[in-house]
This record gives C-alpha cells, structure tokens and sequence, in this order.
C-alpha cells in the first residue's frame, strides 16, 4: 500500500501533474508515511527530471511541469514535518531571488527547485527584489548561499549592488554569492565578485553543493 502511494506520488510529479501529486502526498500522510520518506521520493522525481534536461532528453517545459508537480505537494510535506517535527538533515540553506526591475521567475524557480533536489532548504523571496530585501532576508535566514537572477542587461547590475551591500554590513566572508541569468556570462560573474555562476539551472544546483562542499 505505502509503495503504491509513493509510486503514484512520483509518477505524478514525472507526468508534470499538479493535482496528482498533492493527493498523492496528502494520501501518503494520512496513511503514516514518514514526510522524510515522502521527500525523498519527490526528490528522486525532480532529480531525474533535472538529469533529463541536463542530457539533452526533455526541455524547459518539461522542467516547469516538473516544478509545478512538487511545488503542488512540497507545502503539505512540511506542514507534516513541522507537526511531527520531524528532522531533515539539510546540505545548506539558500536565499534566491530575481533582482530589482526583473520580474522573470521561471530560471529562478526551476534553480530553487532544484536545489532543493539537491538536499538545499530554500527560502525563495520572488521577484523584483530590491537590494534591501535581500539583506533582510539573508539577515533573517543567515544563509550559506545567496542566488541572485537577472534576466536583462539593464537588471544585471543590480546584484553588483547587492554584493556591496553585503560587504558594507561585513557578511560578504559568510555567505557564497551565486548569479545566473540570461543576462549573465562567466566574464561579468567574476567582475562582480561572485563566487559561482552556472547557465542551466541542473549546472547551478550541482554548483551549489560544491561552493558549501557537500
């Protein structure tokens, strides 16, 4: 019955199907499966899906589906997990965001998808970010990576800014500083003083578990 439930719950999430995959969930709670196994096997889901982008195998659509399918479930898991208090061992948190006058989202989701994937807790602030609400979140959720996307030319600069800031307030040494974006190549990533920068989001996932050497 659990391997049933668990089944369905991974073939909804590689058949990109939101509904399914939050009655799946809802079903493998109720029925006592630990959220920590449940996780496990959305995670397995989203990973394959990454590795099929990354291969060549399946397209951004296929990656947005993705997504869309865990997003649906991910938020009845962690419900469960703060009811039962469960543990999750993390391989590190991170603050993600598109900078200020950028409001493209789907890299940004699809990099915070997967680095949860990758066993990251991400707090994703949004879109349209400005540089003060970076520093409060990275005040407030004292991450060990920031990502930062910008989709244009004329937003990219916007993450230099953030990058000052965080030198102003003399977090800078804590934290890795990761970019990415249409806007983006390695030439500007290194002029900003980044500490990474990947063009695909399955690159930018993997990248991150190097920078926090996990």
């Amino acid at each position: 019955m659990s391997s049933d439930i668990l089944a369905n719950l991974k073939k909804a999430i590689l058949d990109y199907d939101p509904d399914a995959s939050a009655a799946s969930a809802r079903a493998a709670i109720d029925s006592g499966i630990a959220p920590t196994d449940v996780l496990a096997v959305m995670t397995d889901a989203i990973r394959e899906i990454g590795e099929g982008f990354n291969n060549g195998d399946l397209f951004l659509p296929d990656l947005v589906g993705g997504a869309d399918a865990m997003s649906a479930a991910t938020p009845i898991i962690e419900e469960e997990v703060r009811r039962i208090g469960a543990k999750t061992e993390s391989t590190g948190t991170v603050v993600i965001g598109t900078v200020f006058g950028d409001i493209h989202t789907i890299g940004k989701t699809m990099v915070a998808t997967l680095m949860q994937a990758e066993g990251f807790t991400v707090h994703d602030i949004g879109i349209n970010v400005a540089s003060e609400q970076f520093m409060e979140a990275i005040r407030t959720y004292k991450p060990d990576i920031l990502a930062m996307s910008a989709l244009m030319t004329m937003t990219a600069p916007e993450q230099r800014k953030i990058i000052e800031a965080l030198k102003a307030e003399g977090l800078r040494d804590g934290i890795k500083v990761m970019v990415g974006g249409g806007a983006l190549t390695q030439e500007f990533a290194d002029s900003i003083g980044a500490d990474g920068y990947d063009p695909t989001a399955p690159g930018a996932a993997k990248l991150a578990r190097k920078l926090v050497g996990r």
